[in-house]
């Protein structure tokens, strides 16, 4: 027996952020405009705005992990652009638009959050739920929408369902969800230790493949190495992501004081006197963190 069809929620209410995205809307048209348009805007397929995509979404994490409200702002702002102009590139070759792609997105949330609108759902009426028979249900519904389109989840192996899920994805997020599925798959191993024993292993192949001059074999090496550590990283329930990008930010703050320390010339200076400086900004940034 079906379940009975959800009920939508109240529409938006009118007003500023409305008007704020119809304004969007009607700015990013008028930069398509075959005649009046911004020859750069023109030029722009879906494959050419790709970059711009991944690299507006890494800004908005940036923003995030700061906890900078004014940048966050800014770089949402950014983000949506790129929403709207891909719906408006879909609209203009008569595919789809951005009421098509807002209305869809509701229409799934509704169907896959049957706790939060289903009439009767417990967390219709006292806002709590169950978090683990949220996920359950929310894969039960995927797969049955998947079945319904005509897709079998389990008609495919697991590592073609994983190739088509992780494509288009960052190499490290892509890796840290496929170590986790095929963990979950029973493809594991026995302890950390066997972790820690397969980084060791994967570290001297490196360096053999490096020692022997083949860039190619190495390539593939320090794949299997960066792969090797992202397990570490699921296995410690640490975030690889998270901690490059610390990495990052930490080795731009050091890097910055050395080059103030030295007027912002590094050439000539000796690999000891460039440690020194190194060792400073590091004694600096943590005296000021501890007070």
């Amino acid at each position: 027996m079906s379940s009975p069809p959800l009920p939508a929620p109240e529409p938006a209410p009118e007003g500023a952020p409305l008007e704020a995205l119809a304004g969007l809307i009607a700015v990013v048209a008028r930069l398509r405009d075959p005649l009046q348009g911004c020859p750069w805007d023109l030029e722009q397929t879906h494959a050419s705005l790709i970059p711009y995509v991944l690299e507006e979404a890494h800004e908005v994490a940036d923003a995030i992990r700061h906890g900078d409200d004014r940048h966050l702002e800014e770089e949402l702002g950014d983000l949506l652009l790129q929403v709207v102009l891909h719906a408006r590139l879909a609209q203009e070759r008569g595919s789809f638009d951005l009421e098509a792609i807002a209305r869809a997105i509701s229409a799934k949330l509704i169907r896959r959050h049957p706790h939060v609108f289903a009439p009767g759902a417990p967390a219709a009426t006292d806002g709590t739920a169950d978090l683990a028979s949220v996920r359950a249900s929310w894969e039960a519904i995927k797969r049955q929408e998947r079945q319904q389109t005509g897709v079998d989840p389990g008609a495919s192996p697991l590592s073609d369902r994983l190739a088509g899920q992780v494509r288009g994805q960052p190499a490290l997020a892509a890796a840290l969800r496929i170590s986790r599925k095929a963990a979950a798959a029973g493809f594991e191993w026995d302890d950390l230790d066997g972790v820690w024993a397969k980084v060791h292993e994967e570290l001297d192949e490196l360096k053999e493949a490096v020692a022997s001059g083949d860039r190619r074999h190495a390539q593939e090496e320090l794949g299997d190495v960066l792969f090797t550590l992202v397990n570490v990283a699921r296995w410690c329930a640490l975030d690889p992501e998270e901690g490059l990008a610390g990495t990052n930010r930490r080795f731009l703050d050091r890097f910055s004081r050395v080059e103030a320390a030295l007027g912002g010339d590094l050439s000539g200076r000796t690999l000891r006197e460039l440690e020194a400086h190194w060792q400073q900004a590091q004694a600096a940034i943590r005296s000021e963190s501890d007070s």
